[in-house]
């Protein structure tokens, strides 16, 4: 039996963003483009621990990201976590996307961030 590379199984996970609550039926119209509410990413698995973000919307507008899960296999993983959140939050309030640059020496978590958050902003069609 052949068994696919690592890679192709990841590819394969489907990674479904979870809608949590929302205030408001979703509004569609001029200068709208999302439900006001938090919407929660998918579960990003690295080989650090998983990763899973959250984010608020008001107006059509992301208000807040919250690490809902961090890397935390073991101490350094932790202090990596703990270091890159705040700037990778920073820097995505700041841009309105995920389209920010990754956190030099958290590569993984900074990448599986963005990752759930892409969902996360997919889920609130922002």
């Amino acid at each position: 039996m052949q068994y696919a590379p690592a890679t192709q199984l990841l590819r394969m996970s489907p990674i479904s963003p979870i809608r949590t609550s929302t205030s408001a039926a979703p509004q569609v119209g001029p200068g709208t483009s999302a439900a006001a509410g938090t919407y929660d990413g998918a579960v990003v698995p690295t080989r650090f621990g998983s990763v899973q973000v959250q984010i608020t919307v008001q107006a059509g507008t992301i208000t807040e990201v919250t690490a809902l899960h961090l890397t935390d296999d073991d101490r350094k993983s932790i202090q990596i976590s703990n270091r890159a959140a705040p700037l990778l939050r920073t820097e995505v309030l700041a841009a309105q996307s995920a389209e920010v640059k990754t956190i030099s020496g958290a590569t993984v978590t900074s990448s599986a961030y963005l990752t759930s958050l892409q969902a996360a902003i997919d889920a609130a069609n922002l």
